[in-house]
């Protein structure tokens, strides 16, 4: 056994406890076949911008992906998700498309695209690509072409155009928010100089929705599906997926705007008229059978998936969109929003999986993305704090050390839970937002958009920073010269990956040895049996596959915590107490005898 119980590389080994007296048994097991490799993978988001520039231009590109995929095969991942590459204004990082089947020269070809879906393959990784089908950037031919038209044209109508209220049209339609501030319409001035009708934007004025009541519109979009399946892709994570449908009344709304919506079964997400309506959900089965007609024979090794971003409560609903014949994942944000309370997170674990399990899916666990502040930051700060929107020098700034720790708890804790998870490129090093990044350099169009209202974002900049790759070198090797779009911190240096890859107890290889362990006792398919007896301070589970049962304790108390007799640590978020002990805020992985 390490000394302390740290992990090393090489002892990721399998790990078999004997049968205990459970409280509560979560079957997670389906009448899907478990074989199913989205059931139980673990998925790496490439934020592309911000992974590796391979010419030198201090923006990451597809080429750098692809020089990196060794990397990701080393670290253990089953396969990656590339955040947009497409051609694109930037107005929001990408999520302004103005192309859906080209690549946006920043980040290179579509023959650099094509090279990385070969190399990945041939690693033996999967590639899922993001799709935004909410809106288009105003830049899109379409969007050209209903300008141009003017009212009531036939282009126009693959938009949301509506007249404006008041007297000449002088207000919007409704008085729906921006979730990046401000109104969700924005007046066009028509082709003669007048003022004119007003379209629906509810991110920036430079993402005009789609109207998906339009079949022109759904076929469209199925065309794109198959255009990236047909160069061989493996799925798509699909952007704001509880935005498409509108309730066609249009009524006003009067809450705030945000991609957090709803509290439950008070407010649920639904009750918006433009998150969650039902309507989604015939839009999905349409996709999925695109999706399963590059499978007709079945076999569950080459499915090729949908994973809905959708920030839906309660979530009941959320796993609606991951029915049999809907999306085959959604990303769990109940998880990634659950204080760092143990009863908090054996709740949303508990009702997690029983809820996907009610319809036959996988739960898509999730702790980090671009869009939020990184788990090793916000877990910085004291339990019970607010949601931040971002974090800059006028801040209180987090306890990076106890966030550090809180993460690879949480990670550890995360990793040996049945179902699918999803990693954010550079959690595996340990890395922390930005969290003094001068306003002048952002870029996050809500920053912009807010700056000076009462609703001011800090924005989403801080988690998006040029990855670390060689200590000290310029630009900490992100690509050949010293830019990088946005600055690193300070303390990016000495968490770059070449200073961990094989340091007993770093961050990188404490992820590597979970990824092993992981796939080598097929904890994705498990089934848990929560354990009782260790305090209302700890998570204590039992993952179940076949004869191997692992214990996962995670020490979320002041006080350390015992193992069980005879307990032999496989893998540990950190070092034990001299008498063997679970410290706070600490995860082991342990065998029994």
């Amino acid at each position: 056994m390490p000394q302390h119980g740290w992990v090393t590389p090489d002892t990721a080994v399998s790990a078999v406890v004997p049968a205990t007296d459970a409280a509560d048994t979560t079957d997670t097991a389906s009448t899907a076949d478990p074989a199913a490799w989205w059931r139980h993978a673990v998925i790496y988001q490439v934020y592309p911008r911000s992974f590796a520039d391979a010419d030198g231009d201090g923006m990451g590109d597809l080429a750098g992906v692809t020089g990196k995929l060794p990397y990701l095969r080393d670290l253990g991942v089953d396969a990656v998700w590339l955040s947009p590459f497409y051609t694109s204004p930037q107005a929001d990082a990408g999520y302004d498309v103005s192309d859906y089947r080209d690549v946006d020269p920043r980040f290179g070809s579509l023959a650099d695209a094509e090279q990385l879906v070969a190399r990945a393959h041939e690693l033996g990784i999967r590639v899922v690509v993001d799709l935004v089908p909410n809106h288009t950037s105003d830049e899109h031919a379409w969007f050209q072409a209903a300008l141009a038209a003017g009212p009531g044209s036939p282009e126009r109508a693959r938009y949301i155009f509506r007249d404006g209220r008041g007297e000449h049209g002088e207000l919007p339609p409704t008085n729906w928010r921006s979730v990046f501030g401000g109104s969700a319409w924005t007046r066009v001035t028509e082709s003669g100089g007048e003022p004119g009708q007003w379209y629906l934007n509810l991110f920036d004025s430079k993402q005009p929705d789609l109207d998906w009541e339009h079949p022109e519109v759904r076929e469209e979009f199925h065309d794109i599906l198959r255009f990236w399946l047909d160069r061989g892709v493996d799925g798509f994570r699909v952007d704001v997926a509880h935005g498409l449908a509108k309730d066609p009344s249009f009524r006003d709304w009067d809450a705030h705007t945000e991609m957090i919506s709803g509290d439950g079964e008070a407010r649920p997400t639904n009750a918006s008229p433009y998150w969650d309506q039902d309507g989604v959900h015939d839009i999905y089965r349409g996709w999925r059978h695109v999706l399963d007609s590059y499978n007709p024979e079945g076999d569950p090794q080459r499915d090729r998936i949908l994973c809905a971003e959708a920030w839906v409560s309660p979530i009941e609903r959320l796993v609606a969109y991951t029915r049999p014949d809907e999306m085959h994942q959604a990303f769990n944000f109940d998880f990634l929003d659950s204080p760092w309370r143990a009863t908090d997170l054996v709740e949303r674990i508990t009702r997690s999986l029983e809820a996907a399990q009610s319809v036959g899916a996988p739960t898509t666990w999730v702790l980090s993305n671009h869009d939020v502040v990184r788990h090793a930051t916000r877990l910085g700060y004291p339990v019970g704090s607010p949601r931040m929107n971002g974090i800059d020098a006028t801040c209180p700034q987090p306890d990076a050390d106890l966030g550090l720790r809180r993460a690879r708890a949480a990670t550890a804790l995360m990793l040996a839970l049945p179902g699918s998870a999803y990693l954010y490129q550079g959690e595996e090093l340990g890395l922390p937002d930005h969290t003094t990044l001068p306003d002048e350099l952002r870029e996050d169009p809500a920053h912009h958009r807010t700056k000076g209202t009462p609703e001011a974002e800090i924005g989403r900049d801080g988690c998006r920073i040029p990855l670390p790759w060689v200590g000290g070198a310029p630009g900490n090797g992100f690509g050949p010269s010293e830019r990088t779009w946005l600055p690193q911190p300070d303390a990016y240096a000495a968490l770059a990956a070449n200073l961990q890859a094989g340091q007993p107890g770093s961050t990188l290889e404490l992820y590597r040895a979970l990824l092993a362990t992981r796939r080598e006792l097929d904890l994705g398919v498990g089934v848990l049996d929560w354990q009782q007896g260790y305090g209302e301070d700890v998570v204590a589970v039992v993952n179940a596959r076949g004869t191997d049962r692992l214990l996962v304790l995670a020490n979320l108390g002041e006080e350390p915590v015992a193992l069980p007799d005879g307990a032999e640590v496989v893998v540990a978020s950190g070092p034990l107490t001299p008498e063997g002990l679970v410290p706070t805020d600490t995860t082991v992985w342990a065998r029994t005898r």
